[in-house]
């Protein structure tokens, strides 16, 4: 069959077994447990030997289906859904570092990224070493035998900085390291992960893939390029289950021994915006190029980042990733911190709320609220000034976030 555009295939992915009443839609199955016809088949299926859904904290159907349209949409060799981002980005590191292993990632991270690996991750014996990741030379000076992955966002959030993928993609594949991304801030409609080496993506599904902030939601995306052989911490999946190893040790161990399941009920809302994911998107970019020069034009806003514009330092790196759609949040400075209070106070139509992606437009004053458990240093390495904020673009009519922005700064 021809291969097809984005929305084309997310409406078209089959489902795993055929519905005998014709749906459309995927059925939401709410059912906790699944009947077998005899003992020897359930003692089959825990065996391994017969697959078929058994229990919906590791399975069920609505959420395979679900997994099938995005490993579709993702051209990846495996997707496991779970509860949110975090957890995605949790249940990854868990599954393929262990005591005396360390990562290194980008230190302009998301805060609760941050606060994971920084916090959380040293409890189990497992140390992050921070890097600003532009320097090839920092990196390599950061790898040692006990190194199993690079991880950094693609878009950085709220800086919006965007990563040099081909050469962090270099020095792990140098290295036989994991490149491990968080693409929450760019989809799947405008970035092709497995085309520009990455391993294995983590996604916050609340985002954009919700549908327009409808439920929690996270996945994780096996692109089948890595060799798990070369990560010991995966040796007896490796043995067994071949290039499924890592999705193998998630189902079987991690995922399912730490409780963090995808719903059947937030699987058929994320479903839905798989369908309408690649509209949203394409109307909350024309959204953010308008704005943009729209706030470039104002003279209290002191700066403007958003890499889709192409005045934007940015831009040619959101051109040679993302087809110039580097996400659809962007930030603006004022010229202090009280005048970014003063004017999110005036806002009618934007909301002050903490999400990205919603089909309402959001602000937030970083600063105080996210970064909020951060030192002065710490909010300063991370280039999170006080008199920025982010604003998550909607799809809103543009004239009306015009207007209510004018209004807001007089």
């Amino acid at each position: 069959m021809k291969k097809t555009g984005f929305t084309t295939t997310a409406l078209n992915v089959p489902y795993s077994k055929d519905d005998p009443h014709k749906a459309l839609q995927m059925p939401l199955y709410e059912s906790v447990a699944f009947e077998f016809d005899s003992a020897e088949q359930i003692e089959a299926n825990f065996k391994g030997e017969y697959v078929a859904h058994v229990y919906s904290r590791t399975s069920s159907p609505t959420v395979e289906y679900f997994e099938l349209k995005l490993k579709a949409l993702t051209n990846s060799s495996g997707v496991l859904a779970v509860s949110s981002g975090m957890a995605a980005i949790s249940n990854t590191l868990f599954a393929l570092t262990k005591a005396g292993d360390n990562i290194i990632a980008g230190n302009r991270l998301f805060g609760h990224t941050y606060a994971l690996f920084n916090q959380t991750l040293p409890e189990f014996g497992v140390e992050t070493r921070f890097s600003d990741l532009q320097s090839e030379t920092d990196i390599e000076n950061l790898i040692d035998t006990n190194t199993r992955a690079i991880y950094f966002e693609t878009v950085t959030n709220p800086q919006l900085q965007i990563a040099n993928i081909d050469m962090l993609a270099q020095i792990a594949n140098k290295h036989n390291l994991l490149l491990i991304a968080d693409s929450t801030i760019t989809p799947p409609n405008v970035f092709r992960a497995g085309k520009f080496g990455i391993n294995i993506e983590v996604i916050s599904t609340t985002k954009y893939i919700s549908g327009g902030a409808t439920s929690f939601g996270g996945a994780i995306i096996d692109h089948g390029n890595y060799d798990w052989k070369l990560n010991s911490n995966l040796d007896q999946y490796t043995e067994k289950f071949k290039q499924n190893a890592f999705i193998a040790k998630l189902r079987k161990n991690i995922y399912r021994n730490t409780g963090g399941s995808m719903a059947p009920q937030t699987a058929r809302y994320q479903i839905q915006g798989l369908d309408i994911l690649e509209l949203r998107v394409e109307k909350c970019h024309k959204n953010c190029l308008a704005l943009g020069e729209f706030l470039h034009s104002e003279s209290k806003v002191k700066s403007v980042v958003y890499p889709g514009l192409k005045s934007d330092p940015g831009y040619e790196a959101a051109l040679a990733y993302f087809n110039g759609v580097p996400g659809t949040i962007m930030s603006f400075e004022l010229e202090s911190k009280e005048a970014c209070f003063a004017f999110m106070n005036q806002l009618q139509i934007i909301r002050r709320a903490t999400n990205l992606n919603d089909n309402k437009t959001l602000i937030i004053h970083p600063h105080s609220t996210i970064y909020s458990e951060f030192s002065e240093n710490e909010r300063a390495a991370a280039g999170i000034r006080n008199t920025m904020m982010r604003l998550s673009v909607g799809i809103e009519n543009v004239e009306d976030l015009i207007g209510d922005i004018e209004q807001a700064l007089e």
